[in-house]
């Protein structure tokens, strides 16, 4: 992993397009090719503008970087990042080795299991496409298609808080970043949502789902809910 802190500003054409003033930022370079800009402030936890792989790399006046383009295809069309470097305040170069999967603790692993085998519990119809969907920042739990062949993202929890909220919202922005994902919608399933992460979730069109290990084990009928006319 490549790591630059420089005064540069970042334009961004594609989709839509975004200028960045010069400022001191963070260039984060990924052996993949993904490519993020970070500053110190705003968002702790999302970049300024960021490019996921595959993408092609350009750089200029190295070896004190005075340019750098990174382009990647978009269908028909052509993302592409221009940053153009004034200063340089480091430049450094680190092997990170090989990377590790995050890992659940027994229970959220035991339920990955279970609700990838019965993924209705998550939505009416849904049906698994994959378990442990790959992209950039992290491994998706479950990707599942529902009634109408649409993309849902399921984050799975034991305890769902306020950053399992934002972990999935995460991963929505990166899968979107496909057009053919542009309308994945995401889920939380736990056994426990907390009250604010419900809040927050919902109101970023996020479903919320509290699911019974015991029921999923089979282990016990589900509760029937009556309807009185």
């Amino acid at each position: 992993m490549r790591l630059i802190v420089a005064r540069c500003a970042v334009d961004y054409t594609g989709r839509l397009t975004t200028h960045l003033p010069e400022a001191v930022r963070l260039i984060m370079i990924k052996n993949d090719g993904g490519v993020s800009i970070w500053h110190d402030g705003g968002s702790s936890v999302k970049p300024q503008n960021w490019m996921t792989p595959p993408t092609v790399l350009e750089f200029e006046g190295e070896p004190t970087l005075a340019h750098l383009v990174v382009r990647k295809r978009a269908g028909a069309t052509e993302d592409r990042l221009d940053i153009a470097i004034s200063e340089v305040l480091s430049d450094v170069t680190h092997d990170m080795g090989e990377a590790a999967a995050l890992e659940k603790d027994g229970v959220e692993a035991h339920l990955q299991e279970l609700l990838a085998e019965q993924p209705h519990w998550c939505g009416e119809g849904f049906r698994l496409v994959r378990r442990e969907w790959p992209t950039d920042i992290g491994p998706v739990d479950l990707m599942c298609r529902d009634l109408d062949d649409g993309w849902v993202a399921v984050e799975i929890k034991r305890v769902a808080t306020i950053d399992a909220v934002e972990q999935l919202t995460r991963y929505l922005d990166r899968l979107r970043e496909d057009p053919a994902m542009a309308d994945c919608r995401g889920v939380l399933a736990a056994q426990q949502i907390k009250p604010q992460a419900r809040v927050l979730a919902e109101s970023r069109g996020m479903r919320c789902v509290e699911v019974d290990l015991a029921v999923l084990r089979g282990e016990r009928e589900p509760e029937l809910t009556l309807f009185m006319v």
